[in-house]
């Protein structure tokens, strides 16, 4: 009887098993496809937000993205190609590192060793969080572990370089938001050198987009983000020898979304800040850098690599010296006057030979409107053009002063191009430093200018003097003749 009550009891615990099994199986499906279609309409909502580059007339128009915030820039001029909701200020997960990255490259020797802390090591979740597995004590080179915090996305390698830089993370955070400043940023604040969610820290892809620009002009570090996988090596101070950080991005080749011209990328992700990604890729006439913030899988790898194919294909590069000639300061007649020893000066001032615009397919610079700026100059500028297409800026380009070698006399040393020096011997010439005598004309009718004001001063004082005297000399004579005739 106890036993048969026993099996009876035995059958129902497995009956109500089975139930539970058969009521989880039903209702799993169920809830991923609810939210499945939670997100599809999250990505839908997210692709009606507006695109504001495509409201600019003449601009071509840019694909829908899942992206709550996209932007797309040519990575050397920073000049903005793709805009959607650029300010919004957005969480960016591990793409927080290129900062890290950037401020410890500034501020350390590359064999400067890094010993990662207790606090290093426990301050994050080994369940969830991206890490490299090293033990808390252990140290390796800088190089070593910015390899393994943006290749592997290892957070504890990101706080323990921001404690070797800085003693602190509260201190190295200042440095991030005084660099982020530096940069042209305006709606970040950061609070962790790794990303790992904080509601204070924040950014957005117009400030990630710059923070990129300076990253990737970095060839070391656009070097490391390129790389897919690395291994640490063992030492004495490091003693695993299976240590290996692999990328999770999938814009590598070989990859599912492998992207053609990849130059670096690093991914992103938190719950709160969903996907994000920052890359940047090239092709034989652009460089560009692409930013999507808050996107679902893998949106963030299809966008991006829409964005650049957009971005090749409908954007042409020119440079400023060779197609405008409205600022061709070369081909001015200043100075020229046949054959007097002004006869054949070279130009003073040339645009930077180097110095390009962007603009849509189709349209020639001539078709930009330009005007002079004089403010926030470089070394050597002499002034700035900017050129805008539609109201839009489209790149600048310096006015420089034309280096030269001198002699002590101004005229040209014997040792420039051989060529040149026979053209000029041709042509029958005497070339001159304008800039030389104008400043030395300068400062000599300064100093004559000073000559003959001292020389009327002098003037003027010793006739004063003069007329005193014969004042003087007038009374006493007055005086002998009274006393004469008296």
């Amino acid at each position: 009887m106890i036993y048969f009550k026993s099996m009876k009891k035995t059958a129902k615990t497995i009956f109500s098993i089975v139930i539970s099994l058969i009521i989880l199986v039903s209702v799993l499906p169920f809830k991923a496809y609810a939210e499945e279609a939670d997100l599809d309409a999250v990505i839908e909502e997210r692709k009606n937000i507006p695109v504001e580059s495509n409201m600019i007339t003449g601009w071509p128009v840019g694909p829908k993205t899942g992206a709550q915030s996209a932007i797309l820039i040519d990575a050397n001029t920073g000049i903005v190609l793709y805009s959607k909701n650029i300010h919004e200020k957005l969480y960016p997960a591990s793409i927080t590192k290129i900062l890290t990255a950037l401020i410890a490259y500034e501020n350390c020797d590359m064999n400067d060793m890094v010993t990662f802390s207790y606090n290093a090591v426990s301050s994050i979740d080994w369940r969830y969080d991206a890490n490299m597995g090293i033990n808390a004590g252990d140290s390796i080179p800088m190089e070593q572990a910015l390899y393994g915090m943006l290749v592997g996305s290892a957070n504890e390698a990101a706080y323990a370089i921001a404690e070797h830089v800085s003693g602190n993370i509260e201190d190295f955070a200042v440095l991030m938001n005084t660099k982020a400043r530096e940069l042209g940023c305006t709606d970040s604040h950061f609070v962790t050198p790794n990303g790992i969610h904080d509601e204070d820290h924040y950014t957005s892809a117009h400030d990630m987009a710059l923070i990129a620009k300076a990253f990737f002009a970095n060839d070391f570090l656009a070097n490391i983000s390129r790389t897919p996988s690395y291994q640490v090596p063992q030492t004495s101070t490091q003693p695993n020898d299976n240590m290996i950080v692999y990328a999770k991005s999938k814009l590598f080749p070989g990859k599912e979304y492998a992207l053609e011209g990849l130059v670096g990328t690093k991914t992103g992700y938190t719950d709160s800040a969903r996907q994000t990604l920052v890359t940047c890729a090239e092709n034989d006439s652009l460089r560009l850098i692409c930013v999507v913030m808050k996107e679902e899988a893998p949106g963030q790898y299809t966008d991006t690599i829409d964005l650049f194919n957009y971005g090749f294909s409908n954007f042409n590069c020119y440079m400023v010296a060779d197609k405008d000639s409205r600022y061709t300061i070369s081909t001015s007649n200043l100075f020229d006057t046949q054959k007097d020893i002004f006869g054949s000066s070279k130009p003073i001032l040339d645009i930077n030979s180097q110095d390009y615009i962007i603009l849509p397919v189709g349209v020639e610079p001539e078709q930009t409107e330009s005007e002079i700026s004089y403010d926030d100059l470089k070394d050597n500028e002499i002034a700035r053009i900017n050129y805008y297409y539609s109201g839009t800026f489209v790149g600048s380009a310096s006015v420089m002063p034309i280096a030269r070698l001198k002699n002590t006399h101004g005229f040209e040393d014997s040792s420039l191009d051989d060529t040149e020096n026979k053209q000029d011997e041709d042509d029958g010439y005497i070339f001159v430093d304008i800039t030389w005598i104008l400043v030395r004309v300068l400062g000599i009718s300064a100093l004559l200018t000073l000559f003959f004001i001292l020389v009327s001063l002098f003037k003027g004082r010793h006739k004063r003097k003069k007329t005193n005297t014969n004042k003087k000399f007038n009374y006493k004579n007055k005086n002998l003749k009274w006393k004469h005739f008296k």
